[in-house]
This record gives C-alpha cells, structure tokens and sequence, in this order.
C-alpha cells in the first residue's frame, strides 16, 4: 500500500489540542473568535441546507446527530445527554463532529466537539445577549453549575461584561466546584440558597441544567421587569424548564423554529404560539430590545449551525497554531475505481 496523499489527509484535533489552543491564546480571544464565527455564518443563513437533528430517544437519555451543509461545506455533530453519566465517571455530554468538502466529499476535519460545544454554546448565549439583555447588564443568575456551567459565566464576563454571578444548584458541591474553577477571573460569584433567590435583581438568567423533565425551574413569579431569559437546558421532548407561562411574558427568540417547536420551551405552547428568529435580528445588526422594561427570552436549543462554525473557527486556529494532525482516513487508490486493489 502506498502512503496517503497529503491531499487526502484529515486533520485530527483532540480535547488536548482544544486544551493547548486555550492555554496558548486564552479562553477570552477563543470566545470571541467563536462568536464571530457564529455570526458570520448567521449572517448567510439563506445559503445554508437546514434540517432538525436526528435524535434517538432512550430511557436514560438522547443521542442526537446534527447535519447542515452551505454551498462548500458540510458538517455533522453527533452528540448526546445522559444525565446519569456522572455516576459513571463520564461527562453529561460527550460528542464528537467533521466537516466534509461538498465538491469531493473528502473529510477535511474530525474533531471533539464535548469542550467545543460547551464553549460554542457559551458563545452563542453571549451573542444572543448583546442583542436581547438591557445595555450595560451587570449581573447574571446562573441556574445548574454542572459542565457548562463555567463556560457559560467566562462567556458573559469577557464578551458581555457579566461580572457578578449569583448561582444556585440542587448540588451545592456543583455550585463550588465552580467558584473555585472562577476564583482567579475577576468575577464577583455568590451562592444562592435557592432559584428565587438567586435570581432576584438579575439583568440576565441562564439556566443550564440537566433536569429531563418537564420541570418549572423558573417560574412566572421569579420574573423581574426588563430581565433577559438564556434557557439552555430544556433541549429534548419532555426536558424543558420554565413555567410555560414566562413564555408569554416577552418575545421569544429561537434558532431553527422546526427544531425548537419540537425540543425547546416552546414545546409547552401552541403551535401556532409567536416567535423571533436570531438570524433576523442578527441581520440588523441592531438591538432588538426595545426598552429597559422588556423582557426577552431566548430558547435555546442548540442547532447545527453553530457546530459547522465551531468546527471551522477551531481547524483554522489549529492550523494557524501548528497543532492540527494530519490522519489517513480514506484511502489514496492507484486506480480511483479499484477499491480492492488497495488491500493487495
């Protein structure tokens, strides 16, 4: 057998590498570089094959496949939820993607996607915000400390200048194990006793946690004029968190409405129940607020979208800093139509 054309290779970026880019450029400038990322790919919405992902629903949790493609490129992310895996000495979340070349098919990236995502779903809340929370919000309520817990906070402290936290867990040893992995930010983070505590006196509410119920975790009374809701964790049918009723209490914005009708909060209201799409508002390129007393709501579900431009923000700071692998993953033929011929 012949070597691989380097033409053919794949590049190969672990969760060591994803580490050693952070640690090299700092988790603020992959922040930011994620999300401008997110919005560029936002911005040509239009060009993008969209579909909801494919997901097979079992008893102890979800694994989901998540496939998009623009006039180039195509992507997928299989991802799962299995709120038990902690008991097994495994991460909630455990995913891994690729990005593919629509002209050949040739698989140009693999890539982990379980710290990818955690930090594109940071980034995604945080761009979201800047265009939703009120001006010059100060103080975020964090609800569920688990894996995407710290992301969430970085997110909102280096791209929205969220720099008070007050955060609640029904495990209090979630709640510090993420002051201590904060400790050193500058960040100003205070335990709550509970939900309606914490959440009192916030510009904006993230709930992230892995509860699969259809669970009020906030509810309507909890809610203060002019806040802004970042519901993360309800992603699945029969998963969601907040009172249904919040939801008439302000717009609600979402990402793929056929996903989001389906796996979000919305899928405790009609279906006929009015909606915002983010890749309209991003289009502006203005605020959609429209005062300091209006409260939004962003039902966040996670779509493809933002895994095709994780991906692609990751393989070229990969690349820019020499730690992308190059791996043999299909096979370089001497006759491109005789496959069998490769295994003399």
């Amino acid at each position: 057998m012949r070597q691989t054309m380097k033409t053919l290779s794949t590049t190969l970026i672990s969760p060591q590498d994803i580490a050693k880019i952070i640690h090299i450029q700092g988790i603020k400038a992959t922040l930011e570089g994620m999300s401008d990322y997110l919005l560029q790919d936002y911005l040509r919405w239009h060009e993008f094959d969209k579909t909801a992902r494919v997901a097979s629903y079992l008893d102890n949790g979800v694994l989901e496949l998540m496939p998009i493609a623009s006039k180039e490129q195509y992507s997928f992310k299989y991802v799962n939820c299995h709120p038990n895996n902690p008991q097994q000495g495994l991460s909630t979340v455990l995913a891994f993607g690729a990005l593919m070349r629509n002209n050949t098919g040739q698989p140009d990236v693999i890539s982990e996607f379980t710290i990818t995502t955690a930090l594109r779903t940071a980034a995604m809340s945080a761009l979201v915000a800047k265009y939703l929370a009120r001006p010059n919000s100060k103080r975020m309520a964090l609800i569920g400390n688990g894996c995407q817990s710290e992301f969430q906070a970085l997110a909102f402290y280096h791209l929205l200048g969220i720099d008070e936290l007050a955060i609640f867990d029904i495990d209090r040893q979630a709640s510090e194990k993420l002051v201590g992995n904060l400790q050193d930010t500058g960040i100003s983070i205070a335990i709550a006793d509970s939900v309606a505590d914490a959440v009192k006196g916030a510009d904006i509410i993230t709930t992230v946690t892995a509860e699969y119920s259809k669970a009020h975790i906030l509810t309507q009374a909890m809610i203060e004029a002019g806040v802004h809701i970042n519901a993360v964790g309800g992603d699945s049918p029969n998963k969601t968190e907040l009172d249904p009723r919040i939801l008439d209490m302000g717009d609600v914005y979402v990402e793929f409405e056929p996903q989001t009708r389906v796996e979000g909060e919305l899928q405790n209201k009609a279906v006929d129940f009015p909606v915002k799409h983010l890749a309209d508002v991003f289009k502006t390129g203005k605020p959609a607020r429209l005062s300091n007393e209006e409260i939004t709501i962003f039902d966040s579900v996670g779509f493809a979208i933002e895994d095709f431009s994780a991906i692609r923000y990751i393989h070229d700071v990969a690349l820019r800093l020499g730690l992308a692998k190059p791996i043999d993953l299909v096979p370089d033929l001497e006759d491109p139509k005789d496959l069998f011929g490769y295994l003399k």
